[in-house]
């Protein structure tokens, strides 16, 4: 049996991957990678994992314990849209998710009395 010893000193900073290069895209809803919500495009872009494998996750969630809809939902409504742009799609669920969550970030006065 071999072992490697551990180097004594911490590494050289020029042998560090630079640190912009790992940042990730903010996490929010996917304006042209979407089926229904933009979700999993959204995960996909801010994990580097495939849309179709959160797709997948989602609908063996549903399968498994009927967790993946109330999940996806839930996502739907908390992650913001990706900036519209020109090519974007946007669909009449988006419009009313957008107003629910326009609703429950407004601050509410409170009751008079």
């Amino acid at each position: 049996m071999t072992s490697t010893p551990f180097p004594s000193s911490p590494p050289d900073p020029a042998q560090l991957p630079p640190s912009g290069s790992t940042a990730r895209p903010p996490l929010r809803r996917s304006r042209t990678d979407m089926v229904l919500g933009g979700v999993s495009g959204g995960l996909a872009e801010h994990t580097g994992i495939d849309a179709v494998l959160w797709r997948v996750g989602f609908a063996a969630l549903t399968l498994a314990g009927g967790m993946g809809v109330p999940l996806y939902l839930l996502l739907w409504v908390l992650v913001p849209p990706a900036p519209a742009g020109p090519a974007d799609r946007t669909n009449l669920l988006d419009e009313w998710v957008e107003r629910l969550r326009g609703r429950l970030s407004s601050p509410t006065p409170p009751p008079a009395g």
